[in-house]
């Protein structure tokens, strides 16, 4: 359990490093900048993340 809570560091390092790579106006991606949606994109993953941890969570398992 301890390695997946890892996990939670990538969608962060993300939204840190995405404004040094990707800051540019084009391309267009569903009609944002490259940028904006790069960091949508983290806020999902971030909520993926959480979910993928919250599964292999063994004390929710127990709870049950």
């Amino acid at each position: 359990m301890k390695h997946v809570r890892w996990l939670v560091l990538l969608p962060f390092l993300g939204m840190l490093g995405g404004p040094f790579v990707l800051n540019r106006v084009e391309p267009l991606i569903f009609g944002l900048p490259l940028l904006l949606a790069w960091l949508v994109a983290c806020v999902i993953a971030s909520s993926a993340v959480m979910g993928v941890i919250y599964l292999c969570d063994p004390a929710r398992s127990e709870a049950e």
